[in-house]
């Protein structure tokens, strides 16, 4: 079988979270085990890095097996890492905005869209994992680059979501982290 052949066709479209995952700044995540309100802002630069390497690990494996859907409507480890270098690449971006922009309104993302449009399951697990290490770096370096007076800057979500850049930094941290568990089973 070819890459495409193996890979998850648009039909077999994951459905749509719709939750609003910025409880975690209020409470740990019972799934991943990780206490977001506890974790350290100054911190999360070297939790990027430290997540980007487990990542790297997990791309490592069989390719065969990183395409493979655990479920029908839920992502394979490959669409998973995608996921998160776009993650990483977007939260950047979004950084940039609050520390250039006075309380910027960042612009909607539709992750299931763009897993389809960006074709996640046909991605070459080697490539992405170069793509994802450099997402992690930039990203790990923007929020090291954070001035002290900086932290308290804000920037809003298209759904009435604030953020501070501070808690931007510990809402950012999750996402990696839990899709981390997803994979792995593993708990922080």
């Amino acid at each position: 079988m070819t890459t495409a052949e193996n890979a998850p066709s648009p039909a077999d479209a994951v459905v749509p979270d719709t939750k609003d995952w910025t409880w975690v700044l209020e409470r740990p995540c019972p799934d991943c085990g990780l206490d977001t309100p506890g974790v350290v802002a100054t911190d999360v630069a070297a939790m990027v890095r430290a997540n980007a390497d487990r990542w790297l690990a997990v791309l490592a494996g069989d390719e065969e097996e990183l395409r493979r859907r655990p479920s029908p409507g839920v992502w394979s480890d490959l669409e998973y890492a995608c996921h998160v270098r776009d993650v990483f690449r977007l939260f950047l971006v979004r950084l940039n905005l609050m520390l250039d922009q006075e309380d910027p309104l960042f612009a909607n993302w539709d992750q299931d869209e763009t897993a389809v449009a960006e074709r996640y399951g046909e991605q070459r697990p080697q490539a992405l994992a170069g793509e994802l290490a450099e997402a992690a770096e930039a990203l790990a370096a923007g929020f090291e680059a954070v001035a002290a007076g900086q932290w308290r800057r804000t920037g809003n979500r298209s759904d009435g979501a604030r953020f501070t850049v501070e808690s931007f930094a510990r809402y950012l941290i999750h996402d990696p982290v839990h899709h981390l568990y997803d994979v792995t089973g593993e708990r922080v």
